[in-house]
């Protein structure tokens, strides 16, 4: 390293550092979520402060090519000029009306093209909101109090999703956040993702209580797993005999594994689906829906309350028509995202085999992530044996380089529908020096 680059690279350091502890000064941690304090990857977070096409401009005028895009939404990349402009406009006529608007039922209607089987939907503000909603929703349909969850899988910060497995396989969890009563976490039931044996044990000891099961389809909780053929069946099977609804999160993954329902690619429906990130445009959005006769449960036609004041929100509504719109009418560009994905996943799988690295790289649709491990990951404990230190070291290795990765080996990263092959050269060049 030259002397230039290093007083630069000290001076960045100094820059992130102070806004980080001024931030702590009045933010917990520093930060609002608690993944972007770098704790997973150590070292001092960095302060965006502009995105535009697949980048991000960081406070000291770093640019980076994004890969995290803001967790998941942005799909059509950083200040898309449709998105923004029909945020703007929106924002002329209003910021919150707190009554029904038309462009709620727009957006539901599109939602709904990419959905088909949400026959009626729900808009709230964010997919924690969405699922906790949507399990309240299942509990009161069917009259039964327990939940089946699965270790690494992440539904929002909710009490009764905020639980830690128990000591054995059909023990019910316990709180895994202070705050969380234990009355509240003995209701959830934690399994291993892709346990198809538990599962079916579990149900034939506890299934005529056990109101749902809530799953992401396709993981992006702990890197990317798909469910095992065996295991996705007997879920849907098991939910069939017992009479128990089957959720699913496709917060993360929604829009990002194909065009349309996760549930295409994997063969089985799913009697609740619950959506996010993409359908708010980069906005706070989040929805829930399933069939009429489900859905007719929920308050103002049933008996199960849900409310939200900003649910519909004017802007945010804008935002998500305007991505959805777009999407549909080009289908195509999500084609090219998903090759550009494979174009990546294929240059960084040669890296690790020409350079005899542990690692293998994994991706569905437009989602992809390394695993330092040379063990097929097929749950929570497979991530946790992994490489978490080779890791670390390869993610600031590229975020020295001017790529921006999600700061975590239990996350997934994202391509853009405006990232393009120049990117992607760019993040193989990169890679060659810091794997």
């Amino acid at each position: 390293m030259t002397a230039t680059s290093l007083w630069s690279k000290i001076k960045f350091m100094k820059h992130s550092e102070k806004l980080f502890n001024d931030a702590k000064n009045i933010l917990v941690g520093g930060v609002n979520s608690p993944v972007r304090a770098f704790k997973g990857v150590g070292g001092t977070p960095i302060f965006m402060k502009k995105g535009y096409g697949p980048y991000l401009v960081s406070e000291d005028e770093k640019t980076y090519i994004d890969y995290v895009l803001s967790w998941g939404p942005m799909l059509l990349g950083h200040a898309d000029p449709d998105v923004t402009l029909a945020i703007t406009e929106a924002a002329t006529l209003g910021t919150s009306f707190g009554t029904p608007s038309l462009s709620e039922t727009t957006l539901a209607t599109l939602i709904q093209d990419f959905y088909p089987g949400m026959e009626k939907i729900r808009l709230v503000n964010s997919g924690t909101e969405a699922t906790m909603s949507a399990i309240r929703l299942a509990r009161g349909v069917t009259k039964k109090d327990l939940l089946i969850k699965f270790n690494g899988c992440y539904h929002g910060h909710s009490d009764s999703l905020l639980v830690a497995a128990g000591s054995g396989g059909l023990t019910f969890g316990f709180p895994d956040s202070a705050g969380v009563l234990a009355d509240v976490a003995k209701n959830t039931i934690i399994l291993d993702y892709n346990d198809h044996e538990a599962l079916t044990a579990v149900f034939k000891e506890k299934g005529t209580n056990i109101a749902a099961v809530i799953i992401e389809p396709v993981t992006g909780n702990m890197g990317i797993i798909k469910p095992a053929e065996p295991f996705i069946h007997a879920l849907r099977a098991l939910c069939d005999t017992y009479n128990s609804l089957l959720i699913f999160d496709e917060v993360m993954c929604g829009f990002r594994v194909q065009f349309g329902p996760t549930s295409e690619t994997l063969g089985i429906k799913p009697d609740i689906t619950v959506l996010g990130k993409v359908i708010g445009g980069g906005l706070p959005c989040g929805a829930y829906g399933a069939s009429s006769d489900i859905m007719s449960h929920l308050s103002p036609e049933g008996p199960v309350y849900q409310a939200g004041t900003l649910s519909g929100n004017p802007i945010v509504m804008a935002a998500g028509i305007a991505t959805l719109s777009k999407l549909k009418a080009n289908r195509e560009s999500f084609s090219i995202a998903v090759s550009l994905t494979q174009d990546l996943c294929l240059g960084l799988s040669d890296i690790i085999r020409h350079k005899k690295i542990s690692a293998h790289v994994v991706n569905q649709g437009s989602m992809w992530c390394v695993f330092y491990t040379d063990k097929k990951v097929q749950n929570l404990a497979d991530v946790q044996g992994c490489d978490f230190e080779s890791f670390n070291r390869f993610f600031h290795n590229m975020l020295e380089g001017g790529v921006y990765l999600a700061p975590s080996q239990y996350e997934s990263c994202f391509m853009s529908v405006v990232h393009n092959e120049k990117n992607i050269q760019k993040t193989l060049e990169i890679c060659q020096n810091s794997m």
